[in-house]
Parts: C-alpha cells; sequence; structure tokens
C-alpha cells in the first residue's frame, strides 16, 4: 500500500473515478448484497491504490440495500418513503465498504451530494477541495447522491452522471463506468443478435446516430444505456477519457489501463472507450455548466448568436441582442442562451447556444432587452454591468452550430 503521507507526483498515477451500479451490488429480486462482487470491486480499489493511483468510487445501492433490511420487496412508489428507505440503506451501504476495506486497513469516507450542493460557487470548491484533501490523506471517498433530501429540482437523476461531475471536480484521467454488459452495443445485445461492440467513440453526435440505447436499467436502478452515454459526454467535455465495462468483472479496469500504458488495447478485455476532448472546459465553465441549476432562459437574436460563437469574436452578451426572457430569476443565477429565428417556411426555430449566469435579474432583462448599454442606467436607474452575461461567466454549447 501507499504511505499515506506520500503525494502522488509520478505522471503514470492517475486520478481514476469508478461508477459502480445497484446492479453490480444487490442482487435484483432479494436485494441481498453481491458479496462476491463488491469483494472484487474492493480489491480492484487496493490494486489501484497499490499501484499510486487515486481512487474515487460512486456508489449506488442505497434504496436496494434498504429494502433488503426492511424486508420490502420493492421500491416504495411515494417521494418520502423512498427518502426513507435510502435513509436506512446508505448506512448499511457504508457498512459493507467500511468492513471490506477494514480487513487491509484502507481508509473510506462517506460523501452524500445534491446538486443544489454545487449550486454555491464557495459550495462546490469546498467540495472539490475536500476530495483533494481526502485523495492526499490515499483515502477512497465514496460518493453517492443524497437520496434522504435530494427532489425532483436538485437531483443530479442518476449516479452515471453524478460519477461525471465527480470526474470533473477532481480532474480524473479516468471515468471507468460499470454495468451490466462488457460495453456499448449497438443494439441491445440480449434482444438483438446482430448487435456490434462499439470499441472507440471519438465523436458522440456521430454515435447518437449509429446505436440504439432505448432500454432502461434495472427495477432498483435509475438508469440505463442513455444515462452512460450522457455521463461520458459530460466527462469528455472535462478532458476525461470515459469507459464503458462490466461491472461483474471489476478487475478488468486493472487490465485495461495496463494496456493503455502498454501501448497495446487489443490485449484489453472488451470495453467501450470514450476520447477526452483536446480543449476541455476550464473549471469555472464546467462549474456553470454542469453544476448550476437552470433558472430561465434569454432568447437572443442572430446578431448576438454570431458574435458570442465565432472563433474571431467568442463575445459577452448585450441587452441589444437580447429579444425575449422566459422564467423568473434574479442576478447571478445560470440562464439558457437561445436563438431564436424565423426560417424560410416560416416556422420559429429555437437553438441552444450557450448557457450563462446573468448581472441582472429576469425582470430587468426585460426592461433592457434591445436597448443599447448606454440607455441602462437611464431604464433602471443604476447600471451593475454593461453586459447582461459577461464572456467570462458564458460558456457555449457547440461551435458547430450553423448560423
Amino acid at each position: 500500500m501507499i504511505n499515506k503521507n506520500q503525494k502522488t507526483i509520478n505522471k503514470s498515477n492517475k486520478t481514476i473515478v469508478i461508477k459502480i451500479g445497484t446492479s453490480s451490488i444487490c442482487n435484483e429480486v432479494t436485494h441481498f448484497p453481491l458479496l462476491s462482487n463488491l469483494s472484487a470491486i474492493v480489491e480492484t480499489v487496493l490494486s489501484l491504490r497499490a499501484l499510486g493511483h487515486r481512487v474515487v468510487l460512486v456508489s449506488s445501492a442505497a434504496v436496494g440495500t434498504g429494502l433488503r433490511r426492511l424486508n420490502m420487496a420493492e421500491k416504495p412508489s411515494r417521494l418520502a418513503a423512498r427518502q426513507a428507505v435510502a435513509a436506512v440503506g446508505q448506512g448499511r451501504l457504508m457498512a459493507l465498504y467500511d468492513d471490506l476495506f477494514g480487513q487491509f486497513s484502507q481508509p473510506v469516507a462517506q460523501i452524500l451530494l445534491t446538486k443544489n450542493d454545487l449550486a454555491d460557487r464557495s459550495q462546490y470548491l469546498n467540495a472539490v477541495n475536500c476530495l483533494e484533501e481526502l485523495l492526499e490523506m490515499a483515502v477512497v471517498p465514496i460518493v453517492n447522491e443524497n437520496d434522504t433530501i435530494s427532489t425532483q429540482g436538485i437531483r443530479f437523476g442518476d449516479n452515471d452522471t453524478l460519477s461525471a461531475v465527480m470526474a470533473g471536480m477532481v480532474k480524473a484521467d479516468y471515468l471507468f463506468l460499470l454495468t451490466d454488459v462488457d460495453c456499448l452495443y449497438t443494439d441491445n445485445p440480449r434482444t438483438n443478435p446482430d448487435a456490434k461492440p462499439v470499441a472507440v467513440c471519438e465523436d458522440m453526435v456521430q454515435l447518437r446516430e449509429q446505436v440504439s440505447v432505448a432500454s432502461m436499467g434495472s427495477s432498483l436502478g435509475t438508469g440505463g444505456m442513455a444515462t452512460k452515454l450522457v455521463a461520458a459526454e459530460l466527462a469528455t467535455a472535462a478532458g476525461v477519457t470515459t469507459f464503458i465495462s462490466n461491472g461483474s468483472k471489476p478487475k478488468n479496469i486493472l487490465n485495461i489501463i495496463e494496456s493503455i500504458n502498454n501501448g497495446n488495447l487489443s490485449d484489453a478485455p472488451l470495453h467501450t472507450r470514450f476520447i477526452a476532448k483536446n480543449n476541455p472546459l476550464l473549471d469555472r465553465k464546467w462549474w456553470i455548466q454542469y453544476g448550476l441549476h437552470t433558472a430561465g432562459i434569454v432568447y437572443v437574436d442572430e446578431g448576438a448568436a454570431n458574435a458570442i460563437l465565432l472563433p474571431k469574436l467568442k463575445s459577452s452578451l448585450f441587452a441589444a441582442g437580447i429579444v425575449d426572457v422566459e422564467g423568473s430569476f434574479v442576478a447571478h443565477q445560470a440562464v439558457d442562451i437561445i436563438l431564436r429565428r424565423t426560417k424560410q417556411d416560416g416556422q420559429i426555430e429555437d437553438i441552444l447556444i450557450g448557457k450563462g449566469l446573468v448581472n441582472y435579474p429576469s425582470i430587468e432583462i426585460s426592461r433592457i432587452k434591445r436597448c443599447q448599454s448606454t440607455e441602462i442606467v437611464n431604464i433602471l436607474g443604476y447600471v451593475d454591468s454593461d453586459c447582461v452575461i459577461h464572456r467570462d461567466n458564458l460558456v457555449r454549447s457547440s461551435d458547430k452550430i450553423s448560423l
């Protein structure tokens, strides 16, 4: 094992996030823990730690474990009941991990989050700093969504998305999404014998046109392959190479990493690899894009969209280019920026072009839309900024939009 005071400075040492789903931890029918698989996961994490890698484990199964403890057959339909079951199960789940890791004197830490916890910039940075300190202390953080207090508006939605957010926060090198199949297929291999494995993905848009991911997750889980594609898209945007691999064979992670180090992925077990973006979002813009709840919409004209998107300009958003506002929000909340234009056939077309932090509340943006910056003080009686969204607080959704 690594000395707890040793800092990981070797360039070959990686920061790795592993997401393990409910179906890999609990039996779908009896809800009993799959101890052999849990032990294999723990042994894999310990082996990665022994090689000098830093590991974050994102683990589902609080509800599944709670159902077993309460001798319940299925997930309750009422939100409060599901939250109560999760409260019971989370303690049992951490006890299992602590017992297994404790056999090897490996300390672990529990981190429970909702999306709302990361909406405030200072809280987001505190969470990042806490994770960094835990990793430097040679602790394995075990992360889960805080199901006991989360509601629809503040949920990540599933732990695939949460794991991608974690990967961005700790600036991970690799994200492993463990599931109940070896890799991503062009269709469901259980129902379509002609489904082909997808080894590598460099273009997510092209991939979505080639594969079918309509199947849902298990009765205990919340996601399916579709959520893993969303997670891969988020993680690769942050510069994190992402893998889909079989959760019943967690030691495949070691073989995949060894194959990467040897430069021969053809020797690796079957998996899907998503190539990280060459120009990942910076930390602050990552937080704006994926850490903040979208409170409303600001609609812009084509002139403003061009100024925002064109590489030579990449301008701030000014009131003159705003045509409409939707929703009720205050200054410094995040909003979507949508280009609203009329097509040749007369139909209205809306195109999402970005997301940003506004300098004015919605009611005031409605008053200053289409106005020049010099007019703001006369209309509002004050001027906080000459722009509605500064370019440093603006994340462009794509540079491939045809304007």
